[in-house]
């Protein structure tokens, strides 16, 4: 994983959804970096995000005109199908300073008897901005039907910790013909969903 990137940035001159359109148009993203009581309108190219998206990049520097911020990405907006990010939100750190961010879970295996029932699908936590991993694994196979799978039952790389409550519950196991009720909207904190998510694609 890389634990950093350069994003090249020019200030957005022209707000509104007819500049935003035009960026588009040209292969750039319209963008915002805040933090520290600051708020600067970006751009940046679309095609090195998405290459910095597929190396696994989580951490930024942005060089804005000639004025590097270091940042992470806060929240990404995509289009109604959830095929095209239209919008980034970056957020100022300190490279070294641990941060509190919300990653993905990513539930692995097989449980010994019945079903995973998904109650949260990303979790928050604490950890300096270059270790922010990708995902969180966790791993079913130990689990029967009756468990109830808690924060606290995480493997946590090195330099990880959990920023909820580790009781938690974040999946039980339930009988295969009972019905399984995916509850992913409420994160560690009682929070909305994943802001780095793009949504489901709309019913026809």
């Amino acid at each position: 994983m890389a634990q950093s990137a350069i994003l090249k940035a020019h200030k957005r001159a022209k707000l509104g959804s007819t500049s935003s359109r035009s960026l588009r148009a040209g292969g750039n993203i319209p963008a915002n970096i805040q933090g520290g009581g600051d708020h600067i309108d970006i751009s940046i190219e679309e095609r090195e995000f998405l290459a910095s998206r597929r190396a696994h990049v989580h951490l930024y520097d942005i060089d804005v005109e000639g004025t590097q911020e270091t940042a992470v990405v806060q929240e990404l907006q995509w289009d109604t199908f959830g095929d095209k990010i239209i919008h980034i939100e970056f957020k100022k750190v300190v490279r070294g300073v641990a941060i509190d961010t919300d990653v993905d879970l990513a539930f692995l295996g097989v449980p010994k008897s019945g079903v995973v029932n998904l109650l949260v699908d990303h979790i928050r936590i604490t950890c300096i901005p270059s270790l922010i991993p990708d995902n969180l694994a966790v791993k079913v196979e130990s689990f029967e039907e009756g468990s109830h799978i808690k924060a606290s039952d995480l493997i946590l790389p090195e330099g990880i910790t959990l920023a909820c409550d580790l009781e938690m519950d974040i999946a039980t196991i339930v009988s295969a013909a009972s019905p399984v009720t995916e509850e992913p909207e409420e994160d560690a904190e009682g929070g909305e969903e994943d802001p780095l998510a793009p949504p489901p694609a709309p019913e026809a």
